[in-house]
Formats: C-alpha cells, structure tokens, sequence
C-alpha cells in the first residue's frame, strides 16, 4: 500500500489542479442537491419490533386517525394573574378553534364517537363539546364564552391553560412550517392579552443543532496547528481539507435525506467527528512532511510524497479502525442508530480520502512557499528537551507510580457511572431560558410533572369480543386505581368496535422510575385488570417509546462492548505482534470509557459543574450515548495507540534496549498525538456549547474521553507498563508469529527504498 501511496501523492503534488478540482466539483454537486432536495429532518426515534411500535403498527391499520403525533401549546400568564377572565379566555379558544380547522389537526369526535356508541351507562361522561373525554379530577375544561373550550385545560389555580392536538401524522411528516404556522395562529389569537404562547420540544422547529460555537474549537484548532507547525499556510491546510470533507458528507445526508430518516443528531455528530478526524489526520501527513524537509533537507515534492507513503498509511489504518467502530454498531439492528453511524462513517472516509489526495495537492499548490528559509534553519537547530521528553523519562523511572496512579484517578472518576440512567432527552432537561424548559416548568406547576409524560393505551376486546361486550367504564376506573396513575380518561374507539383509547397521566415525569413501572404493569397480561375486564392493553406514546428505547439500546452495550473489546485485541495483535501490547491498550481503553462514562454521569445526571455546560437541571444520559460514544472513543484510541507505540517498535526492531526504545519512539511522536488530542478536544468541548442538550452530552463525553485516554493512558499508562515489563512487553509465541502476516503500518521499508532529493538547508 506504501507504495501506491507515494505514487499518488507524487501525481497529486505534481498535477494539483486536477485533484482540486475534482473535490470541489465533489463539494459543489453535493452542495446542489442538498439545497433542492428539500432536506428532511426527523425529531422520532423508533426501533421496529418494540412493544410501543407494535401499538402504533395496530393503530395505522384499525385507526389511522389516532396514530400521528401529538403537539401541546402552553398558555400562560404573569405571576398574579390568571387566564380564565372572559377576554383571555375568549382569545385562547379562538386559537384552539383555528388551530382544530388545520387539515393537519385530527377532529377529535371521528374516533370518539365510537367510544360512545360502546360505552355503558358506568363510562366516564363526555363533556359538552362531544369531543373530548371526560377531564382529569385536578383539570377542568377552559369555559370561554359560556362553554367548554374543546382540548383546551387549565390549571385549578387558573394560571396555567394547556391545548393538547393529535396530527393526522407524525409531527416529522408534516408540511414544512405546519409547526411555525401553529405557533404563529396561537400569538396572533393572545396578542395585546398579556398571554404568553410556549410550545412543548415536539412543536419547536426541527433543524440541526449547528450554530456559531463550532467556530470556537477551529480557532483553538487553528492556534495548535500554529504553534506545531510553524507556519500559517501549513496550520491552514488541515482546516481547509476538514472543513471540506464535513461540508461533502454532512451535505451528502442532506441530500439523501428524503430516502433515510435523518435525526436532528446526526448531522451535528457527523460534523463533530468529520472535523476532528480531518483535522487530525492531515497533521498527521503535514508534520511528517514538515520533518522529512526540515530534518533530511528533502525537497517539499519528495517530502510530501514520502509524507502519505509513511504517515498516509498509519492514517489510512487510522481512519479504517474509527470506520469499522462505526459501521459495527450496524448489528444491532436499530434504524435511527444504523444511521448515525454510517453518516458519522462516511465523514471520516472523505476525511481519510482527502488527506491522502487534496491535501497532497493543495501542498503542490502552496509549493516551497510552506517553509520559509527561517523555519528550515530554525527546523535544524538543536534544542532543549521538549516537555514531553522530560515526561516519558519520568515515566520510565518510576512505572509503578504512574501505573498506579493511573488506575487510582480512572477508577474514582469511574465511580459515578455505577449510578448511571439512561433515557431521551425532555424539556424538563433542557436549560432554564428554553422554550421548551417553560414549556415543561408551567406544566409541571400547573398540572403535575405526569402531565409531560402522558401514556397513550389501547385496550383489545379478548377472544374476539366487541367493545359493547366491554366495561369501558370499569376500564376508566381501574386504571384511575393503578398505582403510579394520576389521571385516567377514555380518548375514543375505532368504528369497528375492536379496540379503545385511554389517555393515562402517570403519577411523575417521563424519566422517573415510577413511570416505567406503570407502562410494565399495563403491558403485563397478567396484571388484574386485565383479569377484571377481560381485555389485554398496549401501550405508546413518545414515553412509552423513548422508555423502549432505552431499554433495548442498554441491553445492546454489553454486545456492542464485547464487540469492540475482541476487535481490539485481534487489531493490535497484527499491528504489533505483541501479546501484552494488546492487552494494555484494551484494558486502558475499557479504564477510559468506564471513567468517561463516570464523569458525563457526575455532570449531567448528578449536576456536578453542570453550570460549565450551560445547564442548570440534572436528567439522564442519553439512551444511545454510551454506544455512539464508545464506538467513536475505540477508533480514537486506536489512533494514538498505533501512533505512540509504533513509533517505539520501530527503534526496538533497531536492536536498541526496550526503556531506551520507549524514551525515543515517545520522543519522536509524543508532541504530535498531543497536539491532535488538543485539537479533537476542542472541538469536541465547542460543541458542549450548543443550545441542544443532546450535542452538549455527546460533545462533553467525547471531549473527556479523548482527554482521559490520550493523556492519561496512551501517554501515560501504556509507556509505564511497557517499562514494567520490558522486553516482555514485545513477546509473541513463535507458532503465533508464523501464523500472523507482517504489516508495515508506516511504509518505512518502502520509504527507505525511495530516492532523495536534497534542497540546501540554511
């Protein structure tokens, strides 16, 4: 491959025009069809075969009606005042009777009336409209004008109003705009009232979370690459090729956004990494040119094809590591996540692509210009011992320290994880100034937390029984009884009189271990009041599904890690033919994730420092976190792994004693891992400042994770142990070592074999 390489970044220095002009051809084409193909974003996560999916599969087929989302607005008032006067009142069901008139707005009375015709004289009563259930005990109806307002309930003190609307659709298929459109009717219907209009986080506009704060990690970026490299022209390269290789594949999901379903997640994670590794490994190939210039006077053409024969195969390794982490979370079987994935693939491939072909061909472009006559005489100039340098020999004389001190502050940073909940995200955790946080806060004030997490259950008639053979009322009742339920009503039922709606309120928020408890009751087919009514009972709604995801996506990373762990061990096992080796860099990266994992909990679920991140509520992690962040954190650590130590077995294979190989191989490669680790840990810590609070948790994570594992056990742990065992840490039984095939993961016994070019040093 060595030698592929280096004949492609010979043409694409020497034919650079060519190389540029196919990526921005690239770039430009998928700009354009991005831009009309009308991009859809979807704020739904399912996962196929789930209970609650199962529910909703049913209700598409017996009643289209009742399966599409559901949207709340919240109405509220200044402190001291109340909603139910005539004139705010009269404004709130203008807005509700405008809003009910969208085509997009089910009319509740097309599947209540056949709750009617079923329900016995014991049902719950319907209300004066027709069209809504009966009221929870602590709601009542908002009267405007002498009558009920239909949907529409306020608080017992008055302060607090709440529309509930059920969509002919999930709210992700709606016409674009039909949720602004919503918003805008409910404003435009309370102006000059005093009132004001907050929409719950399933009515607020769907677009990726990608704002200004990506900019702060480039300029850190950029600052790194400075200091590295000495030069501006080559500090601006590794951003350019970045920037160019996220804006092709996040464009591209855009593009194929309309044939897969893609979550306002994805585009950002993709950017997230797509701009690290792309950064990344274009220093890579920059520093190793910069080095073979300034060290061995090559000539920047044969410097730079040197450069992506060497340092463009360990990228090449790199880059696949971080691909194959991603692609494997494709067993798991889960659409939304398969997705993520796969986007979050396909940005570091282009990233692998461009750093060996447009990279090399923006260098033919800027030429011998990079380095000035300052830098290569400055570039040959002995030196002080680098900090690193001072680092590592302290390392070597005192391994058991830093190995023990290694294992001491991981295994107290990874205490918290014990402790770990995982979930979806809410507006209760969103931060305090959000529309949807009000949205959530005047709810719970009004209503009760419960009311955020509303159940959605289906009772079936058994044995084929019709529903006017059912006590619907008993039904209402018993589930009012359930423990953990606050309110219970009967929504409506389908024409053919095969199943009912009952909207159940739990007793606390969608997070609470309570609320989880209720949807396993109602969906045991041995709970009692399945026994008492003789109808079985299913459960959905965005509660009920995010609790399934949850459930499944923390049942899949024990699988995922058991994946993750044998792939590791088998990799380095053919990179470095080492039994040992492997050996550390996977327990050291298990110590990484489970600290990782530990302190995100600390933060984010427990509140420590939560300030620092913008948010000032605890919640709990995300339910596909520890997947994704462990999937991207594996191919990472790789990186560094192969760069450091690499590095030391090639002056070992030079026959120079094992601590001495330690001290120069880190040495020779310390400075670059860490100023790549920098760079990925600021960018990843920019996107802990997005407004979103899934970016936040996803960039924060990423951003320790790379701390905790470059800094703490690639540059640490791992020499230290090599120390302690000396040439041990190299052995291989000679049967294995027939049996593995030998890899030349740096291309240096092809680049030994190359011609030099030499150009004066001054």
């Amino acid at each position: 491959m060595a030698t592929f390489l280096h004949r492609l970044g010979a043409v694409a220095y020497r034919r650079p025009w060519a190389f540029v002009l196919a990526w921005f051809v690239v770039l430009a084409s998928i700009i354009g069809l991005a831009a009309t193909s009308g991009g859809h974003i979807s704020t739904s996560m399912t996962i196929e075969g789930t209970s609650s999916q199962r529910v909703l599969d049913q209700l598409r087929k017996e009643l289209p009606v009742a399966s599409g989302g559901q949207g709340t607005l919240v109405f509220t008032v200044p402190e001291g005042e109340r909603l139910d006067s005539a004139a705010r009142a009269s404004s709130i069901a203008e807005a509700a009777t405008e809003i009910a008139a969208l085509p997009v707005v089910v009319d509740r009375s097309s599947f209540a009336a056949g709750a009617a015709q079923a329900a016995d004289p014991s049902s719950p009563p319907r209300d004066e409209s027709g069209g809504t259930p009966e009221s929870p005990p602590a709601t009542r109806p908002l009267i405007a004008n002498g009558s009920p307002v239909p949907g529409v309930l306020i608080s017992p003190d008055g302060t607090v109003a709440m529309l509930q609307m059920q969509f002919t659709t999930q709210v992700d298929a709606l016409p674009s705009g039909t949720t602004d459109d919503v918003v805008q009717i409910a404003e435009t219907a309370v102006a000059d009232t005093g009132v004001t209009v907050l929409p719950s986080n399933s009515l607020e506009s769907m677009h990726p979370p990608i704002g200004g704060h990506e900019a702060i990690g480039l300029v850190i970026a950029l600052l790194v690459l400075l200091i590295t490299l000495g030069s501006l022209w080559a500090a601006g390269l590794p951003i350019l090729t970045a920037l160019i290789g996220v804006g092709i594949g996040v464009g591209g999901a855009f593009a194929l956004s309309s044939t897969i379903t893609l979550t306002t997640a994805t585009p950002a994670l993709a950017l997230m990494v797509g701009l690290a590794v792309g950064i990344d490994y274009a220093l890579f190939i920059v520093h190793r040119q910069r080095r073979l210039v300034l060290t061995e006077g090559l000539s920047t053409a044969d410097a730079t094809a040197r450069a992506v024969a060497t340092a463009g195969s360990a990228v090449v390794f790199a880059g696949s590591t971080v691909v194959i982490a991603l692609v494997g979370m494709t067993v798991i079987g889960i659409g939304f996540l398969t997705t993520m994935a796969l986007v979050a693939a396909t940005t570091v491939t282009l990233a692998v692509l461009i750093a060996l072909t447009l990279l090399p061909a923006l260098l033919g472009i800027v030429g011998e210009r990079i380095w000035s006559s300052k830098a290569r005489a400055r570039g040959t100039r002995p030196g002080g011992k680098r900090l690193t340098n001072r680092w590592v020999e302290l390392l070597v004389r005192r391994p058991w320290v830093a190995v023990a001190g290694v294992i001491v502050i991981l295994g107290l940073a990874a205490i918290p994880a014990s402790d770990m909940d995982l979930g979806m995200s809410s507006g209760g955790s969103d931060a305090r100034g959000s529309t949807s946080r009000q949205s959530y806060d005047a709810i719970t004030r009004g209503f009760g937390e419960g009311f955020n997490a509303p159940l959605l259950v289906v009772a079936n008639a058994d044995g084929g029984a019709t529903l006017d053979q059912v006590d619907l009322g008993g039904i209402a009742a018993g589930l009012n009884a359930l423990d953990n339920v606050a309110a219970a009503s009967l929504m409506g039922a389908n024409p053919d009189q095969t199943l009912a709606m009952f909207t159940v309120i739990p007793a606390e928020g969608p997070h609470d271990e309570s609320t989880a408890e209720l949807v396993e009751t109602l969906r045991d087919p041995a709970n009692p009041l399945t026994t008492q009514t003789q109808a079985t009972f299913g459960v959905t709604g965005l509660t009920a599904v995010n609790i399934d995801i949850t459930d499944r996506l923390a049942a899949a990373v024990p699988e995922y890690l058991t994946i993750i762990v044998g792939l590791s061990l088998l990799l380095l096992l053919f990179v470095f033919r080492s039994v040992v080796i492997p050996l550390t860099a996977t327990a050291g990266f298990l110590l990484s994730i489970a600290a990782t994992f530990g302190v995100a909990t600390a933060v984010f679920q427990w509140g420590w420092f939560i300030g620092l991140v913008g948010l000032d509520t605890g919640g709990p992690l995300l339910s596909f976190l520890p997947i994704m962040v462990t999937g991207i954190l594996y191919g990472l650590a790789m990186d560094y792994q192969v760069f450091l130590v690499s590095s030391m077995r090639e002056v070992h294979a030079q026959d120079m004693a094992p601590r001495r190989a330690i001290v120069a191989g880190f040495e020779h490669a310390s400075h670059v891992v860490a100023a790549a680790a920098i760079i990925m840990v600021s960018v990843f810590a920019s996107f802990a400042l997005s407004d979103d609070p899934t970016i936040k948790q996803f960039g924060f994570a990423l951003a320790v994770g790379v701390l905790i594992d470059a800094f703490l056990v690639r540059m640490t742990l791992v020499p230290a142990v090599m120390s302690l065992l000396g040439r041990g840490a190299w052995w291989l039984p000679d049967w294995l070592d027939r049996l593995l095939p030998r890899l030349d993961l740096e291309g240096e016994g092809h680049a030994e074999d190359q011609p030099k070019t030499h150009v004066p040093v001054v």
